[in-house]
């Protein structure tokens, strides 16, 4: 994947503070849509990723959160047991 090519990223977190949790909720809010409690969907390229993470990493607190980035395979699967926060006919590519 080149510097530019967007691909769809898993974001997960878990935050010790309730302050830092809402900061980093609020940030990934703007560029992403929420999949599950701690966990956005992400469309961006390695470079804005990479961007995302060095500010991510200005609102935690790195010995008590942990907040990790998953690349999504191209022609990946999706299964859903519950109830389903996304839309049905939304997939990320």
């Amino acid at each position: 994947m080149s510097q530019h090519q967007t691909a769809a990223w898993l974001v997960t977190y878990d935050i010790a503070d309730p302050r830092r949790l809402t900061r980093v909720f609020k940030h990934l809010k703007k560029v992403g849509t929420p999949v599950q409690y701690s966990v956005f969907a992400v469309d961006a390229s390695n470079a804005k990723m990479g961007a995302l993470m060095a500010h991510i990493a200005t609102l935690i607190h790195a010995r008590e959160d942990d907040v990790r980035a998953y690349r999504l395979p191209v022609s990946g699967w999706r299964a859903t047991l519950g109830n389903d926060m996304l839309p049905p006919d939304l997939w990320m590519a």
